[in-house]
């Protein structure tokens, strides 16, 4: 999926992939790119093969083992790295991420010569990956633009107190981004696990972080993971396959 109301520099490649018109089974159909998964690894590198020829990519992908880290890493697709994002000044190589409800995060300058792919969830988030992508870049954060793929929406995504702590810990404008959830039958004692429960906006989250680092063009889709049907989502389906968010130079 491309988003073509949004402001991409010539030479710069965006795409979201669904879950549609791939070869895996169920819980996995169809168009799984995850080998992390369970699913068939056959399966898997075919539907590769498949995004890889519909977008016409340079070379393939370099694909991460994602680890909820902070780590940002130099794309290289012979060999897979620990990392939850890449960056790239090359035309030889094309940055890739994998999500089912995290928030995958396109960057690239204006100039359209430098691009980095960044896994999104919210440990990675708080912790400052979107800090560390952007250092990556040889050139100020206000001459970069950022593009937020589809993501769970601040309907569905629950999280409790101690998450909320920590990105206040952080940044105190991070507050307006959580609601509270109303307590399920408050009156009983023992409905211990409706307490303190928030809705988070993931999506606010990053756009904060990225204007606070100076970001000031960024794009965003208005798709929820949970919701759309045409999408994986681990909180809904816990078993089930990852969409990939790519960019690349040309």
């Amino acid at each position: 999926m491309k988003d073509k109301g949004w402001h991409i520099p010539d030479g710069v490649n965006i795409a979201f992939t669904t879950r549609l018109d791939g070869v895996s089974c169920a819980p996995y159909a169809s168009l799984n790119l995850g080998l992390h998964v369970g699913d068939v690894i056959d399966d898997v590198l075919a539907n590769r093969v498949l995004v890889q020829e519909r977008l016409q990519l340079p070379v393939s992908a370099a694909w991460l083992n994602q680890i909820h880290s902070t780590d940002v890493v130099k794309a290289d697709n012979r060999s897979v790295q620990n990392a939850d994002g890449s960056y790239t000044y090359s035309h030889d190589q094309v940055c890739v991420v994998m999500t089912a409800d995290c928030l995958p995060i396109l960057l690239c300058d204006h100039a359209g010569t430098q691009v980095s792919a960044v896994h999104a969830g919210w440990k990675g988030l708080c912790d400052g990956i979107i800090e560390v992508a952007l250092g990556k870049f040889d050139i100020g954060s206000d001459k970069l633009i950022a593009y937020l793929g589809p993501a769970i929406g601040p309907e569905r995504f629950e999280v409790g107190a101690e998450v909320r702590a920590l990105f206040l810990a952080r940044h105190a404008e991070a507050d307006q981004y959580f609601i509270k959830k109303p307590p399920i039958n408050s009156s009983k004692q023992n409905n211990v696990s409706s307490e303190d429960k928030y809705l988070a906006d993931l999506q606010g989250l990053a756009i904060l972080r990225l204007r606070l680092a100076g970001v000031n063009e960024i794009y965003r889709s208005d798709i929820c993971t949970y919701n759309h049907p045409d999408y994986f989502s681990y909180r809904r389906e816990h078993v089930t396959g990852r969409m990939a968010s790519y960019i690349w130079l040309t």
